[in-house]
């Protein structure tokens, strides 16, 4: 897996970038209303080479690949670069592939800046007048003309020329009239045509991820400068939460950008949909991206002093030269599930790689062999995504084949998968239908007895739990403090003999019911903040003193409330310091996975699509239907977006990258589009979800209700939207 430029991709955008600061300034963006071109800045990009990225060399270009076009465009979409780039890029690229005498002619001045060539979307003998994007200063477009692809010369006379909404150098051209030479005829000329505009929609894609993401970082300085009742505004979480989720909708579209030119590259079967899927994401995720920002700003961002109402309009007037982007999320559709072919354009070298190595698919067969060997289908009935699926005999075997703690570092005991061994072996335990959340707590209970138990607690406790024979639970939520783990009120009071009282409830305790032991936060000190004085201990649930009650919940699933009435422990049972229980509760970070829901994602939009292909309306399958296809789209693309996330955030902490808050990220996303996406294939399957028959009516229904917690529990989206703004937008602490 790899999110890293290459060293020359680096080079390549810091110089694009340097030189856009400088040229496109806002200042001159600016000066080049109302036209929006700005001849100076084109004859730089020129001058750099930009022009001609996407020329094969042997046509006199660079030759380079589309992500490279598309970092290029992620700058340009940054600075609101004034010019028709996107189309110029794609026609240069056109000429060079369509070739004869009138291509090449044109191909050189228009790589070398001296004129400038356009593209028509709609067939010229169907639609001849269309709006054509650099219209206002292009000197030809290249167009599709039934089984022909021209090329249309356009007059200075011939272009209508009206201001527009975002002072963008289209214009409207009546096609038909003006005179052309055709540059190529037949099927293969218009798939390469075809491929020209399937890469106009990822340049365009990439672009206005450049525009939300400096729109975001504008707001978010505004919001760290500007107060009001006496703080600085992004303290109110009403500003900066909307901008974290907004920061999680940019980056995924331009993941989702990456993801399609690496779908290209690999020859993926959905790489058609992939483009659909991102042209679709950027342009609503930009959209809502600048709005937000401008809003951020107040009144203020109303006026022409502030900058941002020009990444509002820009927003608008780039894609919406394709026309209503509905169109794309309904494309994808078809693509995806109506059977539609897509032109894919040569993507050339991709260094992004969402793959996740041999080690993981290792590991991923390992799995499912011992699952074809170990697990009966009376094994298989006990299945269930909550401890509730805990089976005592298949935790002992997967112990012994080294399948259990597959997280934990091999020094302790575990299996030590890298991040991206855990991330194909959860998805093989998915795969299987199994969920084993006893197993993730247990591990970290080990770790941490293994980093901070005394060696009487470590001989007596970690042989049976590294054997597969006790499961642990986890006791920090309290019932006045549910995230807020800090604040912990149960007592543990040091006895005269040097042992320990505990007394108070926990809540939530998932798994009490079946565990032997718990990881219990006490606190130790009152007189100090809150933080400082915590202790952490182990208590055997089966002490004198301990009180398990049943909470069920309606997802099918039971947690706990559990009260420790003078519990007494041996101080051997403690875990680190005294009053150092947060940095014994540090040491779990080392099973950082950055993981969030996609897989539930997966697996209920598998159960969706099967769905769909049953349920009949007027005579046909639902998944026929348009506004199905469009909504099983729309998941598809929420589900790629938390896998990008999800593994970006694997990346950084598998290869030590800076991490900004990629973790909180992966999971609040995750978590938002389970619950939204289950809440809409609830209904879009309906009536037959409500039922819980055995299949995917059952699964659909469960998802919907297993989904209304995901937003809660390890931390509400509320507490991860403060991590996200603070960390990843520099935003002041949102909270005390």
């Amino acid at each position: 897996m790899n999110f890293d430029l290459t060293d020359d991709q680096e080079m390549m955008r810091d110089m694009f970038a340097r030189f856009l600061d400088e040229q496109s300034s806002m200042a001159r963006v600016r000066a080049a209303a109302p036209s929006g071109f700005d001849p100076t800045l084109w004859q730089g990009l020129a001058d750099l080479g930009a022009l001609s990225i996407r020329v094969p060399e042997e046509a006199g270009g660079l030759g380079l690949g589309l992500f490279d076009a598309a970092l290029l465009m992620e700058e340009a979409g940054r600075t609101l670069a004034s010019g028709p780039l996107a189309e110029a890029l794609v026609s240069a690229r056109l000429l060079a592939q369509l070739g004869g005498d009138h291509a090449a002619g044109l191909l050189d001045q228009v790589m070398t800046g001296k004129a400038i060539a356009s593209l028509a979307f709609e067939d010229v003998a169907v639609q001849p007048v269309q709006w054509i994007g650099g219209g206002q200063v292009a000197q030809a477009v290249i167009a599709r003309r039934g089984a022909d692809i021209i090329l249309v010369e356009v007059p200075e006379e011939a272009r209508r020329v009206e201001e527009n909404l975002a002072s963008t150098p289209l214009a409207e051209i009546d096609l038909g009239v003006l005179p052309h030479v055709m540059l190529a005829r037949g099927e293969g000329a218009r798939t390469i045509f075809a491929q020209g505009v399937e890469e106009w929609k990822l340049l365009i894609a990439a672009g206005l991820a450049g525009i939300g993401r400096q729109a975001l970082k504008l707001a978010a300085a505004y919001a760290c400068e500007r107060k009001q009742f006496d703080q600085y505004i992004g303290q109110f979480q009403g500003i900066s939460h909307p901008l974290a989720d907004l920061l999680c909708d940019v980056d995924g579209g331009k993941l989702l950008v990456w993801k399609a030119i690496r779908d290209l590259a690999d020859g993926q079967p959905q790489a058609g949909a992939a483009i659909s899927i991102a042209a679709w994401w950027n342009t609503d995720a930009a959209a809502r991206a600048v709005a937000q920002a401008l809003h951020t700003f107040g009144g203020y961002g109303l006026t022409t002093e502030y900058d941002i109402f020009l990444f509002n309009l820009r927003a608008k007037a780039w894609p919406l030269l394709l026309g209503d982007p509905q169109r794309l999320i309904e494309e994808a559709g078809r693509r995806l599930y109506g059977g539609e072919d897509a032109a894919l354009p040569e993507a050339g070298g991709v260094p992004i790689d969402f793959d996740l190595g041999p080690d993981a698919r290792i590991i991923t067969q390992e799995i499912n062999d011992f699952f074809a060997a170990h697990v009966t289908p009376d094994m298989r009935e006990t299945f269930h995504y909550s401890w509730e699926g805990y089976n005592p005999a298949l935790n002992r075997k997967l112990a012994a084949q080294n399948l259990l703690y597959l997280g934990l570092p091999a020094d302790v005991g575990g299996r030590g998968l890298s991040a991206y061994e855990k991330t194909a072996a959860m998805d093989a335990f998915e795969a299987q239908g199994y969920n084993n959340p006893a197993a993730n707590v247990t591990q970290m209970v080990a770790l941490i007895i293994h980093r901070f138990g005394s060696e009487e607690l470590k001989n007596a406790i970690l042989p049976e739990i590294m054997g597969g024979e006790v499961i642990c639970s986890l006791g920090y939520s309290e019932p006045g403090s549910g995230s807020d783990v800090f604040a912990a009120q149960c007592r543990a009071t040091q006895e005269p003999d040097g042992s320990w009282r505990i007394d108070g409830t926990k809540m939530f305790t998932s798994g009490a019911n079946l565990a032997t032991y718990v990881l219990m936060l006490c606190r130790t000190n009152p007189n100090v903040p809150k933080h400082k004085g915590l202790t952490m201990f182990i208590v055997p649930l089966k002490a004198d003193g301990v009180t398990i009650q049943p909470v069920h919940t309606f997802q099918d699933e039971r947690t706990n409330i559990t009260f420790y009435d003078g519990v007494r422990i041996a101080d051997s049972w403690r875990l680190g310091d005294v009053d150092g229980g947060v940095r014994t509760m540090s040491a779990s970070l080392e099973l950082e996975h950055g993981g969030g829901f996609a897989k539930y994602q997966r697996a209920m939009l598998q159960a969706a699509e099967s769905l769909c292909h049953e349920i009949q309306r007027n005579g046909r399958s639902l998944v026929e239907d348009t506004g199905a296809q469009v909504r099983l789209a729309r998941t598809t693309a929420n589900l790629w977006v938390s896998e990008l996330i999800t593994y970006r955030s694997q990346w950084a902490i598998a290869e030590k990258k800076p991490n900004h808050a990629y973790g909180p990220m992966a999971k609040m996303f995750s978590s938002e589009k389970f619950q939204s996406d289950a809440r809409d294939l609830l209904d879009l399957t309906a009536p037959l979800s409500l039922s819980k028959r055995r299949g995917p009516a059952a699964e659909i229904n469960q998802f919907y209700r297993h989904a209304q917690g995901a937003t809660i529990y390890g931390g509400t989206s509320e507490v991860h939207r403060s991590m996200i703004a603070e960390r990843a937008l520099g935003l002041p602490r949102t909270r005390a």
